[in-house]
């Protein structure tokens, strides 16, 4: 494998020769997203590097932690864990990867081709938050994944993935007995999927500014006070129904 390097603006990719038209579709989605996000999110996110891997084991190799975070992720979404982003580099498995790795359903082509975005997201999101950057260590990981929802729902809401997640919404509940087999907000299997349903649910009723706003800091109340105050204060019972009814029209294709 020769890998050589393409880039775009600010962005990078290093991948193998034979990918570089697909390493520039990569590095456009990134441009897209990040041009997107600079009205939003007041600290923009430069000099990224994506590594488009040509197999599981190859991303494994870059982070150990990989085979967890899928066995964590519930099965209708783990085929969207696609990497992992760290500060200057994002490790992708490569486009036809993630081609082969898409299922028949409408919607997972689209959402796999979108992993980059979604991960230079997550990336931009976690340096405009912080509440998820200001400790170290343990507690990081923890408040990281207290807020899970929060930061991987709003990294696929704002990449554009959850505008194709319908199929895999559905087949969640599916596995789920129904809608109210679900946590609300999500845990931490249904972050993937069901978090940016959530932000979705947020923009249409509060405009996209508000779910920038609400993406951007932590309640020090904890998620329960957040999304309180997010949808106007109104009791949580009330935003949790509404949700639940998103997700019924969502998953029936409405």
């Amino acid at each position: 494998m020769a890998w050589v390097e393409s880039s775009l603006g600010t962005f990078r990719a290093r991948h193998d020769e034979a990918d570089v038209r697909d390493a520039r579709r990569v590095l456009q989605s990134l441009e897209w997203t990040a041009l997107r996000m600079a009205d939003l999110f007041p600290r923009p996110v430069q000099d990224i590097t994506v590594v488009l891997h040509g197999g599981v084991a190859s991303l494994t190799m870059t982070n150990p932690a990989m085979p967890m975070t899928w066995l964590m992720t519930a099965p209708a979404a783990r085929r969207y864990v696609a990497g992992w982003a760290g500060a200057r580099e994002i490790h992708l498995l490569a486009p036809a990867v993630l081609r082969a790795r898409a299922s028949s359903v409408p919607g997972s082509r689209e959402m796999l081709a979108l992993s980059a975005a979604a991960l230079y997201a997550r990336r931009v999101i976690l340096e405009n938050n912080q509440g998820l950057q200001s400790v170290i260590g343990p507690i990081r990981l923890r408040r990281q994944l207290r807020w899970a929802w929060l930061l991987e729902g709003a990294a696929r809401w704002f990449s554009g993935q959850t505008e194709h997640a319908r199929p895999a919404i559905a087949r969640r509940l599916h596995e789920a007995g129904g809608v109210g087999g679900v946590r609300f907000p999500p845990g931490l299997r249904d972050a993937t999927l069901l978090g940016g349903t959530v932000i979705d649910l947020l923009a249409r009723e509060e405009g996209e500014p508000a779910a920038a706003q609400f993406a951007a800091r932590l309640h020090p109340q904890g998620p329960r006070a957040a999304l309180s105050k997010a949808f106007g204060g109104r009791p949580l019972m009330h935003t949790e129904g509404a949700w639940r009814s998103h997700l019924t029209r969502l998953a029936a294709g409405q």
